[in-house]
């Protein structure tokens, strides 16, 4: 069993980590089919699949907006993606709220002006969790949008930064975030630093948030990164399907 006192040693965390290295993410576009748009992010221990559907007529149609598209945002968490209180099936009250957050998080982003009277519509599951789920979801869903060639104001990046011990720490697991003092979901746009999303669970003095913001500021490049090396993977191998589909139809 973990306690508080095993979160923070010499200046290393439980896993090995620094106080401000990410866990290792790996990111994969374009891996469902049906979707006009997907994403898979590996952050840590924790899996999200996100796909993206639309834009495309809404459902129900009195919901419709004739000026802009609509979104449609649902988070959930797999029965068998953790031990805790996510392992049933069906929504509760935190997959709700974070649906909620995510909608929110996305019309800021979408220039959804461009699909007046449409809806679009962002599916995210949780495969395995630990801790941070909220923010690789938001990840997912952008990857995931801009592979289906929805137009955004940019590529959002969702990044956590909390305290530990009396430590600032960026990007928490489980355990950090449970037993902490604090945790700071943050999501921002990266190449202007607007921030579309921050959320605090715990206490944390202005200073305490000042540096926190810097952590999440700084290493959002690196989250950045990894989201744009997925697209350009990812149309890499669309560009090599075509090119092979053109040889074979002119032989």
């Amino acid at each position: 069993m973990v306690e508080k006192e095993d979160l923070l040693k010499d200046g290393k965390r439980r896993d090995g980590r620094g106080l401000t290295d990410l866990r290792p993410l790996r990111i994969n576009a374009g891996v469902l089919k049906k979707a006009n748009g997907s994403a898979l992010v590996e952050w840590g221990k924790n899996k999200v699949l996100a796909g993206v559907y639309g834009p495309r007529e809404v459902f129900p149609k009195h919901m419709t907006d004739p000026y802009r598209a609509i979104i449609a945002a649902r988070y959930i968490m797999a029965p068998f993606s953790g031990i805790e209180e996510h392992g049933r099936s069906g929504p509760n009250r935190r997959s709700t709220e974070i649906s909620k957050v995510v909608k929110n998080v996305f019309q800021n982003a979408i220039l959804t002006d461009q699909f007046p009277g449409t809806m679009i519509e962002i599916q995210m599951e949780v495969l395995q969790s630990d801790g941070g789920t909220r923010v690789a979801a938001i990840t997912a869903a952008a990857v995931a949008l801009a592979d289906a060639g929805i137009p955004m104001r940019d590529i959002p990046v969702g990044l956590s930064a909390g305290k530990v011990n009396g430590e600032i720490l960026i990007d928490l697991d489980k355990y950090e975030d449970n037993l902490g003092q604090s945790d700071m979901p943050t999501v921002i746009l990266p190449r202007t630093g607007e921030i579309l999303l921050s959320q605090l669970d715990g206490m944390l003095t202005r200073e305490e948030i000042s540096k926190a913001f810097d952590l999440i500021l700084e290493h959002s490049k690196i989250v950045s990164e990894k989201q744009e090396a997925a697209l350009i993977e990812r149309y890499r191998k669309v560009s090599e399907e075509i090119g092979e589909g053109e040889a074979n139809d002119s032989g």
